[in-house]
């Protein structure tokens, strides 16, 4: 199981996030269900369940699945999909595209986000010390560049629009 501290701007508490993925057939497929509790609240405040496919000859993967956030009314039906376009020979550098489609539970689209990001990873930064740099844009989102720093097991994720978030994977 996969488990993360998470703070951000937006939500002023730390969040408990917890992922397992389940494999169901070959390598392409798994069952993916994360969830997150909300340490100000004692709560729950996010939980998904989403079936993934990855094609790594492809570099891209997609999804189809349920969640629920409370900061939304019910569970809403999600569809995400995202391709890598590796720029370097060793994988490093790549130019990414994603895109992820929200519906309630009538079906009814509620939100769609897409974003196109840049992708840099440093290996042994430092002794030890592998980084990631990320810089992108939020096309559904005006427009909004952000950055994202990763760092073995911390990231920083900013935007221009103020919002931010720090993450740490236990």
């Amino acid at each position: 199981m996969q488990t993360s501290l998470r703070y951000g701007g937006d939500s002023k508490s730390l969040r408990i996030h917890a992922k397992e993925k389940f494999l169901l057939s070959d390598n392409k497929f798994h069952l993916q269900v994360h969830g997150e509790l909300d340490t100000k609240t004692g709560g729950p405040s996010f939980f998904a369940a989403i079936i993934r496919s990855f094609y790594p000859e492809l570099s891209a993967s997609t999804g189809i699945g349920i969640q629920y956030d409370k900061h939304h009314d019910g569970p809403k039906y999600c569809l995400r999909g995202k391709k890598a376009f590796p720029i370097s020979s060793n994988g490093l550098l790549s130019f990414n595209i994603k895109g992820r489609v929200e519906y309630d539970r009538e079906f009814k689209k509620k939100n769609a986000r897409a974003a196109a990001e840049l992708t840099w990873g440093i290996l042994n930064f430092q002794q030890d010390q592998d980084i990631q740099l990320k810089l992108g844009y939020d096309v559904s989102d005006n427009v909004v560049p952000y950055l994202k720093l990763r760092e073995n097991n911390w990231s920083l994720t900013a935007d221009l629009n103020g919002r931010w978030n720090i993450r740490f994977d236990l």
